[in-house]
């Protein structure tokens, strides 16, 4: 080996990468990373001298170009000048980037972005030279000196080697997982005593630095237009990361431009996007292909929008897409926002016939069957998500929900808690243990998990009602008021998220406002009533071919007898007892049934039937038609409450009173 030649190594090399490769590809990414190492401790091909065959004047001088073009297929760049830096940087690069399949990401950010160690361990520790431990940094506001590590280990942006985009990327996004990976390391065990959800990824500040100064160089020298967009994506995430969604989300639409195809910029755009107004808003600058649509159709999902629009939106895009699982959640995801159930379940069902080893979104499948009270199958749900991965959040949820479903809510914590652990901001599992602390009356907790779920999705109305809910039970009905109030911002057509806002200004005696709140919820997927229609005789025939909730329409009643308009108040009642009948229309019974989405009244087309609410209504109106001397129409409703079996003996009683005034009267008529 003593007469190891250029020719020798430039072939040893190209070998030993290309197995690299291999491995890599067949995600034996140990065995890549040694490859990678061995071929990174060869004699780089300059320092046997250039061949005869190259100017050294040339800008490829450096560029081993068989192997580049062995392995082209990983340079995806049009661009000339970028193509001659990956080729330049293949070897390190395959380097860095099996250190990052390895999870060893300081490694990887460290092959191109060298940074000084920030603790310096002695070879041989004497009494005169005393090992030094790391100390924490002081809290004040003043600037850190140059001499901190974290000064220390931060590239600024003149520093940077020339490094090609590709590489740039994959050096600052490990440093950026690095960061992560820390962040969950300090953090403190789930809603424990130390844990305020205020940890923060350190990397943060240095990568923002870099890429700041990167795009000011690039920039100056007149090449942002050949920037290709995955740059800017990650300036797009540390920017949310720090909270500044403005500029997080120009970022991202500087990225789709350059890159429209990076599917994850897409989906931290639709997180930035609080309502459909905003939506809107950013189409003009969107690019335009099938991921725009694909994008619209997610987004409007995550906002809840289940208008006739977007299911026809989906109907076009499951035409060119007709095997995609993510269609078919997104259709089922659609339904369950909208409440029907049944359709969502079958949905479910069959993409788990189709591809049992899918885990992504069954914990929404989970939520439908909770709801449906479905055990037989959440079980089976149970032991599937298991079988195939037990340590994913999803499965963790689906668990706790069969737990909660068997009113085992300490287990059902348990796997919450585990599901938090595996990633810290999966939402479900913060919103259902906030449900379940509610059910265990730990209403501390209960908050807690709902805030962190806001603070993770503030579009998460479910997370918003339950603070809602929560400060109910304490008494605290302001701080619940406003928080119902976010709850029907943001699902505006839900019936009970008015009905919670109407009964919360009813406990804070604002009758007014408590009213306009329950007659939002009676016509909340009625577009064509306005919620201030008045019940009065004069305004009933709009609601004579539809049901509406008594259990809505009472108390409205019962807050106008308060305000004194006991006319009105009779109006409602007589709209209580007619729902019982159903609406004067059959063929519109099955189109609005349900105002709120909950499902029907108990019959095909019928009403509700007797209840105890209309049982109620019908004795108010008794004792109304008797107070007016109405007294044959205050004894038919009297003898109907006795038939019903509801409010009986106050029936009978009244029916007492109403022979008594009808004997006076006779024996006054017989003087």
């Amino acid at each position: 080996m003593s007469n190891f030649t250029r020719e020798q190594a430039i072939g040893l090399r190209k070998n030993i990468l290309r197995a690299s490769v291999q491995c890599s590809e067949r995600c034996l990414y140990q065995s890549a990373k040694w490859l990678a190492e061995l071929a990174s401790s060869l004699p780089n091909p300059s320092d046997f001298g250039s061949p005869d065959d190259i100017d050294s004047d040339s800008p490829m001088k450096d560029v081993d170009q068989s192997l580049s073009e062995d392995l082209s297929i990983f340079s995806s760049s049009d661009d000339a000048e970028e193509k001659r830096l990956e080729a330049q940087e293949i070897g390190k690069y395959l380097l860095a980037k099996s250190y990052f399949d390895c999870r060893e990401y300081d490694r990887c950010s460290a092959v191109f972005l060298p940074t000084n160690p920030t603790v310096t361990v002695p070879s041989s520790p004497t009494p005169q030279t005393p090992i030094q431990t790391p100390t924490k940094a002081s809290k004040g506001k003043g600037k850190a000196t140059a001499d901190t590590p974290e000064e220390k280990s931060t590239p600024r942006g003149h520093h940077l080697p020339q490094l090609s985009q590709k590489s740039l990327f994959l050096a600052l996004y490990a440093k950026y997982m690095a960061g992560e990976k820390r962040k969950d390391e300090d953090a403190e065990m789930i809603l424990g005593p130390m844990d305020s959800g205020a940890i923060v990824n350190k990397e943060l500040v240095g990568i923002g630095r870099t890429l700041e100064a990167w795009f000011e160089e690039r920039t100056a020298q007149g090449e942002a237009n050949r920037n290709q967009g995955w740059l800017e994506y990650l300036y797009g995430v540390v920017l949310v990361k720090g909270h500044s969604d403005n500029d997080a989300k120009q970022y991202f639409l500087k990225s789709l431009k350059l890159n429209p195809w990076n599917w994850s910029a897409w989906l931290e755009l639709r997180d930035l996007l609080n309502n459909v107004e905003a939506l809107r808003s950013i189409y003009p600058q969107l690019p335009h292909n099938v991921l725009t649509l694909l994008f619209n159709l997610d987004a409007n999902q995550s906002l809840y929008v289940t208008s006739p629009d977007i299911h026809q939106s989906l109907n076009e895009l499951t035409k060119v897409f007709p095997a995609s699982h993510f269609l078919k959640t997104q259709r089922a995801l659609l339904y369950y926002h909208s409440k029907d159930y049944d359709e969502s379940e079958s949905i479910f069902s069959s993409i788990i016939h189709s591809d049992p080893h899918r885990l992504d979104s069954l914990d929404h499948y989970s939520n439908v069957l909770y709801v449906m009270l479905n055990r037989p199958k959440l079980a089976f749900l149970a032991q599937l998500a298991t079988a195939t991965d037990k340590f994913r959040p999803e499965t963790c949820c689906i668990i706790g929900n069969y737990y909660s479903m068997k009113s085992e809510h300490e287990k059902a914590v348990m796997y919450f808690r585990r599901a938090l652990t595996l990633d810290r901001n999966f939402l479900s599992a913060w919103t259902l243990m906030g449900h379940e602390y509610v059910e265990m009356k730990n209403t501390h907790a209960a908050i807690e998990s709902y805030r962190r779920a806001v603070d993770i999705n503030r579009k998460d109305y479910r997370a918003w009602y339950g603070l809602g809910q929560t400060y109910e039970v304490l008494e605290m009905h302001h701080y619940a008021l406003f928080y119902f109030q976010r709850a029907a911002a943001l699902r505006p057509y839900d019936k009970q998220m008015w009905q919670a806002l109407g009964a919360c200004y009813e406990k804070i005696d604002q009758p007014i406002q408590s009213i306009k709140a329950y007659k939002r919820a009676l016509v909340a997927n009625l577009a064509y009533i306005e919620p201030a229609t008045s019940f009065s005789s004069g305004g009933s025939s709009d609601f004579t071919n539809v049901f509406l909730d008594p259990e809505l329409l009472f108390p409205i009643a019962v807050l106008h007898e308060r305000l004194g308009d006991l006319e009105e108040a009779a109006s409602c009642m007589e709209l209580v007892l007619a729902q019982e009948e159903g609406p004067a229309n059959p063929d519109l019974a099955d189109e609005e049934v349900g105002v709120g989405g909950e499902g029907g009244w108990g019959g095909e087309g019928t009403g509700t039937g007797v209840t105890v609410t209309t049982s109620r209504a019908r004795m108010w109106l008794a004792r109304w038609a008797f107070g007016k001397g109405e007294l044959s129409r205050a004894m038919k409703l009297a003898n109907e409450l006795c038939e019903d079996g509801y409010e009986v003996e106050e029936a009978k009683a009244l029916i007492r009173d109403l022979r008594a005034r009808m004997e006076a009267g006779r024996e006054d008529g017989g003087k």
